[in-house]
């Protein structure tokens, strides 16, 4: 065979390895603005019942022109007795969710102005937007040493606040934004960018639902201590607090779960799943200082979630980064994972509790 006849096949041999390489440069090179911009994101915020009013507008025309402006899908959720707190949540690409929550605080700062001392506004010109941020997410916001956080706040002007403990029976805690309508819009481009790049860490988010809470057991575990700001439980958890995913707060879909084999006698005993459902996966941090009381003594309460749930829950030995958290996988069908999450928080909720009583037991 002459040279002339094994060119042709060795210059397609070169151009199949070049796409291959080709596409590897594409998938591991960082994102471009264009595709920041388009990247389908959820971001929610707490806001009060009064911000909540000023956002929706009479029969519903401000957030429909803030839709129409943005091409977001945006909502609040429905107003609970009792309770001032409500949800808005803003679904859509990120350079329409960063232009709505600008729209947002602009309209707070005009229709509901914080009020200082004496009925004096204060900080004219600014409002504060409450972020919901998954707790397993919050460290790509802050930054090692706190360096990405001051990164955002300079380049937008903006000051910020990130709480420090999980909302009840959820996996969120806020992240306060405040400055000016334009520094918001900005700060929110931002955070959507870290959102976006700590995708995976966001999946199994619960998500945070305003309750009345009162007294009450930890559901399914007989003698589990009271406590104080839970739901009181009867039967299988309520779905308000039990909404989880990756922002999947518009329909009833099916919440995006991390797929893993499970080992065999790993986690207790096989995981319960009712008919028609499919086992899946999910993964949670739990703070280490949190992880014994989780746990309990011999293995105690772990056992009793295990047992109640009918879900298999796993615990890494050791820490998964620098944070010091400890990674725990859920496995088992969708109820049974729900109800292991519900079980899981009830219990850091009692602890929580327990620990803030302990100086004004001492006092």
């Amino acid at each position: 065979m002459s040279a002339e006849d094994t060119s042709p096949a060795m210059d397609s041999g070169i151009d199949q390895l070049g796409d291959k390489l080709g596409g590897l440069n594409t998938e591991d090179r960082p994102r471009t603005e264009e595709e920041y911009a388009a990247a389908q994101l959820t971001l929610r915020a707490i806001v009060t019942s009064k911000e909540a009013g000023v956002i929706i507008g009479k029969a519903g025309q401000n957030v429909a022109d803030l839709r129409d402006k943005t091409g977001v899908r945006a909502g609040v959720s429905k107003v609970v007795p009792g309770v001032h707190d409500r949800v808005l949540t803003v679904t859509g690409a990120l350079t329409g969710i960063s232009e709505a929550y600008g729209l947002v605080a602009d309209g707070l700062v005009k229709g509901a102005p914080q009020m200082g001392m004496g009925g004096v506004v204060s900080n004219p010109n600014t409002h504060p937007i409450r972020l919901l941020i998954s707790h397993n997410q919050m460290g790509t916001i802050i930054g090692r040493q706190g360096q990405k956080i001051k990164q955002i706040q300079d380049a937008s002007g903006v000051r910020m606040v990130a709480q420090k403990e999980m909302l009840p029976q959820s996996t969120e805690r806020i992240v306060e934004v405040q400055g000016t309508p334009d520094g918001v819009q900005k700060a929110v481009w931002e955070i959507g960018r870290c959102l976006i790049d700590d995708e995976q860490r966001g999946f199994g988010t619960v998500l945070y639902s305003p309750a009345v809470r009162v007294q009450g057991g930890a559901p399914g575990a007989p003698g589990a201590p009271p406590l104080n700001g839970n739901a009181g439980y009867g039967g299988p958890p309520p779905r308000s607090f039990n909404r989880t995913g990756n922002g999947n707060d518009f329909t009833g879909g099916a919440p995006s779960y991390q797929r893993r084999e499970s080992r065999p006698g790993e986690g207790g005993p096989p995981p319960v799943v009712e008919e028609g459902e499919d086992i899946q996966t999910q993964n949670i941090s739990i703070p280490a200082d949190m992880v014994g009381c989780i746990i309990g003594r011999g293995g105690s309460k772990i056992s009793e979630i295990r047992k109640s749930s009918g879900a298999r829950i796993s615990i890494a030995k050791a820490p998964h980064d620098e944070t010091g958290e400890r990674m725990f996988t859920i496995t088992g069908g969708p109820s049974a994972n729900e109800k292991a999450l519900y079980l899981l928080y009830e219990n850091l909720e009692a602890e929580k509790m327990r620990r803030s009583q302990i100086p004004e037991a001492a006092a």
